[in-house]
């Protein structure tokens, strides 16, 4: 049996892990774009700001890995057409402009995303550039030494982490966000503002509630960015508004959401039996409503990779869903989220309601027993945990991976409020930030449950 992989980043290099392990006589071909595979995005920033030395360390895999175990890795590959009748492929050679035909049994989309390019005058200026994959990576950090003032437009987690990554480094960073506030597909105000005060305070200019409008040349080779209410002459612009599934070899011919993104049950099965798709191409299951969502994230590509591989001829291993689990480091912050937010919830219909909890992560007798910021959102029929969102300078990301594991399982606030969890003054209260998150909760609802 031959299977096709089209696309190699993380769905597609953790799909052809497993084939290798569980179905070692399979002829594996790998069709890719670039030269390169296993590029981590969020290294751009570390790059920038000098954490990570070259953009090449944070490369995890080569192709050749895998070409030594008998992948046909076909590198600067790019598949045109996909036949789905005939399981076959129209594929050109990037370097030499041929074109050839291939055929599969089975196939694997890994495609990904690509960056979302607003409808902006101008945005084809040479001077506004992209960050998502290695090579744009590599344009951008190259441009970014004699560049001073940046713009950064989009003010989700690949925005903000920019703004930081170009702060450290020394240069003047202008941060252009078009809704009210940053991170806002992630959490609430309350730690939005958070992060805006934090990136304030180390030079950044936070721009929310405005929309870049036009980019154009202006004297001294700089590039003056306009939004709805004011401009700024800047050397070098950035992109970072959000990303779209590339999904258009498979147009009309399996189940998609309207976004493009591709439909699939738990197994990674999409509606042509004899295809596959993982990664930042397809749905996720979103376990806190129950329903199919795009949440296009590495964690997610990893697991669902790993999946489509181990059930690439056989239903094996079916899918638990997700709760699109997701962390940031804002200077010396920790901001962790899961689950829902608040206005998610009531999208869904869902009775919801929050509390916000503050307080010292250990006991104040300890050193830097730093503040930590807990937003806890529930259901207020049912009493289960829909989504959390956590704030503070000591490390609260597992605390976000705790909730995460309640949501999977249906916890309620009342089991929070108990769950046990270990106490040490090193570490926590006798009553972790967590529980007494929960018990707030509680009390908002006049009370626990009687068991």
């Amino acid at each position: 049996m031959k299977v096709v992989v089209i696309g190699c980043t993380h769905a597609g290099i953790a799909a052809i892990k497993q084939i290798l392990k569980y179905y070692p006589e399979t002829e594996i071909t790998v069709y890719e774009r670039q030269d390169s595979i296993s590029y981590l995005s969020c290294a751009t920033y570390l790059h920038i700001e000098g954490t990570v030395k070259t953009l090449s360390d944070a490369l995890y895999a080569e192709p050749k890995d895998f070409a030594e175990q008998g992948v046909d890795m076909e590198m600067n590959h790019d598949v045109i057409r996909v036949d789905t009748h005939d399981h076959s492929l129209l594929v050109q050679d990037l370097k030499t402009k041929k074109m050839e035909k291939s055929t599969y049994d089975k196939l694997i989309m890994a495609t990904g995303s690509s960056t979302a390019i607003p409808t902006i005058s101008g945005i084809e200026n040479p001077k506004v550039l992209l960050c998502k994959t290695y090579d744009q990576a590599r344009d951008l950090c190259d441009n970014t030494e004699d560049k001073p003032k940046i713009a950064v437009i989009g003010g989700g987690y690949v925005g903000v982490e920019l703004a930081e990554g170009y702060a450290k480094s020394g240069h003047e960073v202008w941060l252009i966000q078009q809704a009210a506030y940053l991170l806002n597909k992630y959490v609430e105000p309350v730690i939005s503002k958070s992060v805006e005060k934090e990136l304030t305070y180390h030079g950044v200019h936070v721009i929310t509630n405005d929309q870049v409008t036009s980019f154009a040349d202006a004297d001294g080779g700089l590039l003056v960015t306009t939004t709805n209410n004011d401009s700024y002459r800047v050397d070098m612009a950035v992109i970072s508004a959000g990303i779209i599934p590339q999904t258009d070899l498979l147009q009309g011919k399996v189940e998609m959401e309207e976004n493009g993104a591709i439909i699939t049950d738990a197994y990674m099965q999409t509606s042509d039996p004899d295809i596959l798709a993982a990664g930042d191409a397809a749905i996720v299951h979103y376990n806190p409503t129950g329903s199919n969502t795009y949440s296009p994230l590495a964690s997610h590509a990893v697991r669902q990779g790993m999946l489509a591989g181990i059930n690439v001829f056989e239903r094996h291993v079916r899918s638990i869903g997700t709760q699109s689990t997701t962390g940031i480091q804002v200077f010396d912050q920790t901001v962790a989220c899961t689950g829902l937010t608040l206005e998610d919830a009531k999208l869904a219909l869902l009775n919801v309601a929050s509390v916000v909890y503050k307080g010292p992560y250990r006991p104040e007798f300890m050193p830097n027993a730093h503040s930590v910021t807990v937003v806890l959102i529930y259901d207020r029929n049912n009493r289960k945990i829909l989504g959390a969102q956590l704030m503070s300078k000591h490390d609260v990301s597992q605390s976000a991976n705790t909730v995460s594991a309640l949501i999977q399982n249906g916890a309620t606030i009342d089991q929070l409020a108990f769950l046990d969890m270990l106490f040490s003054p090193n570490f926590n209260n006798p009553f972790d930030y967590l529980n007494l998150a929960g018990q707030m909760a509680v009390d908002q609802e006049n009370g626990y449950l009687r068991t």
